[in-house]
This record gives structure tokens, C-alpha cells and sequence, in this order.
């Protein structure tokens, strides 16, 4: 007998039947719940897919990260960062694309799924404005989905634990990440001592 699950009733027969609370938490709009936790939103994951692959990179700003147009339609901005804009190569060719909501200290997120256009509307760009600064386009995405997601995930991984903090005394750093993939041609120490500067200078 394989050990390897290959059908979606080997599956569903290994995790059981759907609980009735986690059918009823799904809209396909934006409800004034989903509204009111969004709103309240600083942080969020979004996950696109092109021919070059998979793409899933954090958002953040200060609440609310997302303006809400109205029930079916939310608008994300996007600020300057690497140059690589991966997800926005990938919505150019894809337009699906899913979104899980943060709040700091709440065990439960909401995950948004549905399609994105980039635009470059100017009455959008500035109502992201921020101390002058204008995100260089931002995301229109239509909703198809919304839920919440338990908090178990969270739970588990302590997340919002400031005893985790301990933990992360030993990860590596940007720089000397950097410095290991590159064999020391960059200096991973350098790299480091100019980050706090150059992301506060270029922060937005």
C-alpha cells in the first residue's frame, strides 16, 4: 500500500467531514465582520502564481494596511522594496491571487482570495500617501472568497509570544546570509551595519 495520498477521498477520509462552523465562515463578499477585523489589519501575506512559479511576500503598513472600496473590492499598495516584484510579473500573467490578514496579538486570521489588476491611478496612489511618499502602483482585487482561519496554527507556533524572542538570538543575519551565498564577495557585515539606515531611509 502506497504511503502517498493521491485522491481527494483518500483525503478527505484521512481528515474527516467538514464541521459545519467552517462552511458557514466562507463569503464571497466582504461582510461588515470581515470589514471591521481587515480594517484593523497592520500586516499581510500575499500569494501570486506565474509561469516562472510561485511568488508569496509580507505587506505591511499601519492600520489599515488595505483600503476597503466596498464589499467586492479591496485596494493594496504597493511601497518600494527590492526591484524584484515577482507577484506583480506573476498577476500580469495570472490575475488569482490569496491574501491572509495579521492582527498582532489575535490567534485567528482572515484569508482573502481572488483576482488583481495593477493600477497606477493617481487619486489611488495618494490616498496611500505617506509623509508625501506615493506607493509606485497598488493592487484593485476583486474578492471571491473570505473566511477566517482558527487560531490553532498560532497557538502551536507561539507566535505572539514574547518568550519565543529568545529564540531568534542565533539566526543568522541578512548579511551574513548574504555573505555565505556569495562566498564573502559580499561583506555581510558591512551589509548588516548599513541596514537599519538604509531601510529607514527608504522605508517609503
Amino acid at each position: 500500500m502506497s504511503d502517498i495520498i493521491g485522491t481527494i477521498e483518500q483525503l478527505e477520509s484521512l481528515f474527516g467531514p467538514v464541521g459545519e462552523a467552517s462552511i458557514a465562515k466562507e463569503t464571497t463578499v466582504l461582510h461588515p465582520s470581515y470589514q471591521q477585523w481587515i480594517h484593523a489589519s497592520p500586516f499581510a501575506v500575499l500569494a501570486t502564481v506565474g509561469s516562472g512559479g510561485l511568488d508569496v511576500s509580507p505587506r505591511g503598513d499601519p492600520a489599515p494596511l488595505v483600503r476597503i472600496v466596498n464589499e467586492n473590492t479591496i485596494l493594496l499598495p504597493e511601497r518600494r522594496g527590492n526591484n524584484r516584484v515577482d507577484g506583480m510579473k506573476n498577476i500580469l500573467q495570472d490575475p488569482r491571487v490569496a491574501l491572509i490578514f495579521f492582527i498582532p496579538g489575535i490567534r485567528e486570521t482572515v484569508r482573502v482570495n481572488g483576482k488583481a489588476v495593477i493600477t497606477i491611478n493617481q487619486a489611488v496612489l495618494e490616498s496611500f500617501a505617506v509623509d508625501g511618499s506615493l506607493p509606485k502602483c497598488a493592487l484593485k482585487i476583486s474578492v471571491e472568497a473570505v473566511f477566517f482561519q482558527c487560531g490553532r496554527a498560532l497557538i502551536r507556533s507561539g507566535l505572539w509570544d514574547a518568550n519565543q524572542f529568545e529564540r531568534t538570538q542565533n539566526i543568522p543575519s541578512a548579511g551574513a546570509i548574504l555573505s555565505a551565498l556569495t562566498h564573502s564577495e559580499i561583506d555581510g557585515d558591512a551589509y548588516d551595519a548599513d541596514l537599519p539606515k538604509r531601510q529607514s531611509k527608504t522605508l517609503y
